[in-house]
């Protein structure tokens, strides 16, 4: 198929076939990170903008170096060095970057809906790379890329999220991702931490550790997002981290050739024991790895649509 988005906003939004095609042309741009000289000039003469109003050290490195690599110009934006900071808005901010003839505007934002919202104003591509609680979809594409890569196939594995999915847009565009690609999907946290229209995705509901473990294919671990937790939804993270960490005894309960994910930062010891997160299960590097290829892939497409 021919990809015709001006944007990505949502992983909700994608077709499967838009999916595959995505991974398809990470797959190829892959061995670019092999090569001595690691660079093509699929977009030379074109500008990435980076519009964090996030901290980000991932998913923002990985963007810049997967724009470099493809031979674009980068610019980094930072708010608190910036007219945000004298009271300039969003749109007024990209719509300034824009004149400066910018084709591509990654946007990091607090707000859910923000990249929709931006996207409505300017003619630039604009790739959502977290809107609050709302959606992550390159973290999404990146680890379903990573799960087929290890496993060759999404249809039919059964795979674990764990943690705090109330507050994980990386868990909203992973539930959307893989039950579109034919995955079971099953979420297990405190009650406290599930959102109640969660069945109605597609998901099965645990929350029990061990039941949830038994014959899965992948575990992919939230992190426990302390910044936006209160008392009411968690007693202790050492509470937590004795009903909900990964460590190697609950790790058996799964199948025996079972991957581990994690989106990071991580916090050892709380939803990931050490020795699981450097064990020969964790894909946790692969998933960095595979980011920049995934994020190649969404440029690459992007500007051939614009």
């Amino acid at each position: 198929m021919t990809w015709t988005r001006k944007d990505l906003l949502t992983i909700s939004e994608l077709s499967v076939e838009e999916i595959e095609l995505i991974l398809t042309t990470a797959e190829s741009l892959k061995e670019v990170g092999g090569r001595d000289i690691k660079k093509v000039p699929a977009l030379r003469g074109k500008t990435v903008v980076n519009l964090f109003f996030e901290p980000s050290t991932r998913t923002r490195t990985s963007f810049e170096l997967a724009a470099k690599r493809l031979s674009a110009d980068v610019i980094n934006f930072s708010p608190s060095t910036s007219s945000v900071v004298k009271g300039e808005t969003l749109i007024d901010t990209a719509r300034n970057i824009e004149s400066m003839q910018a084709d591509i505007i990654v946007l990091r934002h607090s707000s859910p809906g923000a990249a929709d919202h931006l996207a409505r104003f300017v003619h630039s591509s604009v790739i959502n790379a977290g809107d609050g609680w709302h959606e992550h979809p390159t973290q999404a594409l990146l680890d379903v890329f990573t799960i087929k890569e290890k496993k060759k196939q999404i249809k039919g594995l059964t795979i674990v999220i764990v943690g705090d999915v109330a507050h994980s847009r990386v868990a909203r565009s992973n539930i959307a991702a893989l039950t579109k690609l034919g995955a079971e999907v099953r979420v297990v946290a405190p009650p406290t931490m599930l959102p109640l229209f969660l069945e109605s995705l597609g998901v099965k509901v645990f929350y029990q550790f061990e039941k949830a473990l038994d014959g899965a294919d992948v575990v992919m671990m939230l992190r426990l997002q302390r910044e936006r937790l209160g008392r009411a939804l968690l007693p202790s993270t050492r509470e937590y981290a004795k009903l909900f960490c990964l460590n190697s005894e609950r790790l058996k309960l799964a199948k025996p050739e079972a991957i581990v994910m994690h989106p990071g930062p991580l916090n050892r010891g709380v939803e990931i024991s050490p020795t699981v997160a450097d064990s020969s299960a964790a894909v946790i590097l692969d998933q960095v790895t595979n980011g920049v290829s995934v994020r190649m892939a969404l440029m690459y497409l992007l500007s051939g649509a614009t």
